[in-house]
């Protein structure tokens, strides 16, 4: 049987960091908490990431490409069941990396780097609601007039961005608990798709309610 190669310190340290700031919230996680959890020296984290800024761009620059790589499958949606697939999927990878919208002001007003990455993530989700819209108008889904798609899309993505940050002001104790996973992406995903529902052909607006209801009842 041939054995794994044990995991690189780099890649252990990001998934503990990851977890941890996920857990506690980003201020909260020292780089002293990093090494203990880890069970190795400072120095060896140091070694690896030399300031705790370089944990977080680390962690971020995998965010961004697993979410500009989902972005562009909004190309493919034409209806509700491809929207709800869509949304709940953008919400696992911002679950996934939860820290940085619970702590999001703050983060963005300490590190420069993420301020203006996170400038181009809010322009590559808007043109990717655009693009949903434009593709759901195609199949037939929704009909909306081409002087609302911009708004609409606009409106989209806050609630898309800033739904982690509300689920945690409604429950700071346990809702970015991952018990709570699955419920808070329910809902961000129901709520975001809710904003469509005066566009909606009403044989896809009723399917939408019947997602929502089956998931729900699940």
């Amino acid at each position: 049987m041939v054995k794994k190669a044990p995991r690189r310190t780099a890649e252990r340290i990001l998934e503990v960091t990851l977890d941890l700031f996920n857990r506690f919230g980003e201020p909260n996680v020292s780089t002293t908490l990093i090494s203990a959890e880890l069970r190795i020296s400072p120095g060896n984290l140091y070694y690896h990431y030399p300031a705790k800024d370089e944990l977080i761009n680390a962690l971020f620059d995998r965010y961004e490409r697993a979410l500009n790589e989902l972005l562009h499958a909004s190309d493919n949606v034409r209806n509700v069941e491809d929207a709800w697939f869509f949304m709940h999927s953008l919400f696992e990878i911002i679950w996934q990396y939860r820290f940085l919208y619970r702590d999001l002001n703050d983060l963005l007003s300490k590190n420069r780097r993420l301020e203006t990455h996170f400038q181009w993530i809010l322009k590559n989700k808007t043109q990717s609601i655009k693009s949903l819209l434009d593709g759901m108008s195609r199949g037939g889904a929704v009909h909306i007039d081409s002087r609302e798609v911009e708004a609409t899309a606009t409106s989209m993505v806050v609630v898309l961005t800033y739904w982690l940050s509300f689920e945690y002001v409604r429950d700071p104790r346990h809702a970015l608990e991952a018990e709570n996973a699955q419920t808070a992406l329910l809902r961000g995903a129901h709520h975001v798709l809710h904003l469509l529902v005066p566009y909606l052909e009403a044989s896809q607006r009723a399917h939408l309610l019947g997602l929502v209801d089956s998931y729900r009842n699940a």
